[in-house]
């Protein structure tokens, strides 16, 4: 578990990033990986998680239940859908992305990366395809601003989660196609999609469902691994914002407001859905509600929902939508 791993090494005295964020401290676990190609200006900005490459195992190819049969779920529990065109919508459970981070799926023709990190509180999904190749995703065991960083098997490059884009290796400066997929309640997606699939427990013997970063989306500050600035405005550190491009919108002003149009998209908020990040058992979370955003054709849109922190890291230049 990547924060008591971390809170020993600090106890211990063996948090000592500055000495080895270097590449010559990484060859040895990635052997493949061209670390002559970057977009990280200061290796120093790059921090060990804890645990080490695949030390939080990413999945592939995972079992899917139809709706009605899945029993695991509390009504308010959090999971990423993805509603492709044609194809049977998919809920991924967020008792099982907060242990393994990234799942590699294919959806009819599509192959997708499910991605959630939780320190960021990101939760995105990509195409896995880059100039004409299937990449299949791991876990780094690497944060860049409290963000996870993961790494292509094929060639071993490092992508940046928040922003789905290579910053080591081969594939350095390529981007990730997001496609739009969304957090929402169990009961949100099996009343929607009765016809649907949820996600299947892994058999890796975790305790899912239980939340091991408890209290963390009520602290005033990121866990250590982020060293970097508060958001200005006053937006506290740790404050749920929609990103939509380089524009922020707090979620604290939707849940105010219900609905809100502008800059191209309209954004709605509903009650329901658990935090996953609040109580020790993820279905017991505080209530953080449910975002949808859409265009003005009411198509759903690519966007993301994170820390305020997390957005100020990657966008420092950023606009923020803070209403009047």
């Amino acid at each position: 578990m990547r924060i008591i791993l971390t809170l020993l090494a600090i106890a211990t005295g063996l948090w000592a990033q500055d000495l080895r964020a270097e590449p010559r401290f990484w060859q040895n676990e990635f052997p493949k990986t061209d670390f002559a190609q970057t977009t990280v200006e200061n290796w120093a900005e790059i921090l060990s998680g804890g645990p080490g490459r695949d030390g939080i195992p990413a999945l592939s190819d995972p079992a899917f239940l139809p709706v009605m049969d899945e029993a695991r779920l509390a009504p308010r529990e959090p999971v990423i859908t993805l509603e492709m065109s044609g194809e049977v919508p998919r809920a991924y459970p967020l008792r099982y992305l907060t242990w393994h981070e990234i799942v590699n799926d294919q959806v009819g023709d599509t192959p997708v990366a499910v991605t959630f990190c939780p320190l960021c509180n990101s939760g995105m999904v990509f195409d896995r395809r880059v100039a004409g190749k299937t990449l299949s995703f791991g876990v780094t065991g690497k944060l860049r601003n409290s963000d996870m960083v993961m790494y292509d098997r094929e060639t071993e490059s490092w992508w940046q989660q928040a922003i789905g884009e290579g910053i080591v290796g081969t594939y350095s400066g390529t981007q990730l196609d997001q496609l739009p997929a969304w957090m929402e309640s169990w009961a949100e997606f099996a009343r929607r999609n009765p016809d649907g699939q949820v996600m299947e427990q892994p058999g890796t013997g975790r305790p899912y469902g239980q939340n091991p970063y408890a209290g963390y989306d009520s602290r005033d500050r990121p866990y250590p691994f982020f060293t970097g600035e508060n958001p200005p405005h006053g937006v506290p550190a740790l404050a749920r914002v929609v990103r939509v491009g380089d524009r922020a919108w707090p979620v604290a002003r939707l849940s105010k407001e219900g609905k809100i149009s502008e800059a191209g998209v309209v954004i709605s908020w509903t009650a329901g859905q658990a935090s996953a990040l609040d109580t020790t058992r993820i279905s017991k979370g505080r209530d953080v509600g449910t975002i949808r955003v859409h265009d003005a054709n009411g198509q759903n849109v690519a966007h993301d929902v994170l820390f305020a922190f997390a957005f100020h890291a990657f966008w420092p230049d950023g606009t923020w939508m803070l209403g009047s």
